[in-house]
């Protein structure tokens, strides 16, 4: 899908919207196992790993304690100085939070890049914070969860510009020998910015963080804008797939 994020300042507790341009699909539920899965949130589950306008998803005032901070070996990426910073939850904390690294401009101390997973051993805890519907007969965990965002400049400001959702499901059926894995990836890239002088009319392409966004492309496929590059190969990266409707784009 191709949205549009009506991004807030950083510094004011408003939350951003999300307005849907254009969108596809193709699910053949014939071919499928008994279940699908689906992702609640669409682009939003991305936009909420926005650390900095969003930190109450992973750290807040409460749950700052429960976590142990160290410093790893600096390192470089697009020619700059690097602060690496370890974190994961301390030992004894029943709740499953979150390890992973923070990756900090030296010069600026701005968050370039955050990687990090939550912590799934607790399977009953775990499948509560990401379980919101299934069969009756089925017990649904996560064996992985694991988020990036990106961050970069623009006219001497930082702005979230890339996030990265991985998400694996084992369900273990009532009275079957065998359990079924389930992946879900969700990518969003930031192709363009501008400021906007008018004030958002909220209309019926707007998103909602209920939203399952296979259930809500109706009416906005457009088979001409995605002519020939309708398919994003698994193992290309989503920059190879906006190049292909670079065109595409710049005219919606």
């Amino acid at each position: 899908a191709v949205v549009q994020i009506h991004k807030q300042p950083y510094k004011n507790s408003r939350n951003d919207n999300i307005e849907l341009i254009k969108a596809r699909k193709k699910t053949d539920y014939s071919r499928l196992d008994t279940l699908a899965v689906k992702l609640q949130g669409g682009p939003f589950s991305n936009l909420y790993i926005d650390i900095i306008k969003y930190p109450e998803y992973i750290f807040d005032i409460e749950n700052i304690e429960y976590y142990n901070f160290s410093f790893d070996e600096s390192t470089q990426i697009d020619n700059s100085l690097v602060y690496v910073v370890n974190f994961e939850q301390i030992p004894g904390i029943e709740t499953p939070l979150y390890y992973g690294k923070l990756y900090i401009d030296a010069e600026n101390l701005a968050l370039k890049s955050a990687v990090y997973s939550l912590n799934v051993e607790n399977k009953q805890l775990a499948s509560e914070m990401y379980v919101r519907k299934k069969p009756r007969k089925a017990d649904v965990y996560p064996t992985e969860a694991t988020y990036r965002v990106n961050y970069r400049t623009q006219n001497g400001k930082w702005h979230y510009a890339y996030s990265n959702i991985l998400l694996t499901f084992k369900v273990d059926w009532q009275g079957k020998l065998f359990n079924s894995i389930y992946t879900l990836n969700s990518e969003m890239a930031v192709t363009d910015w501008k400021i906007m002088d008018t004030k958002l009319v909220k209309n019926n392409s707007m998103l909602f963080p209920s939203t399952i966004l296979t259930e809500q492309v109706s009416g906005f496929s457009d088979p001409a804008f995605w002519g020939e590059y309708n398919i994003i190969e698994p193992e290309k990266s989503i920059e190879t797939a906006i190049e292909k409707i670079k065109k595409q784009l710049e005219r919606t």
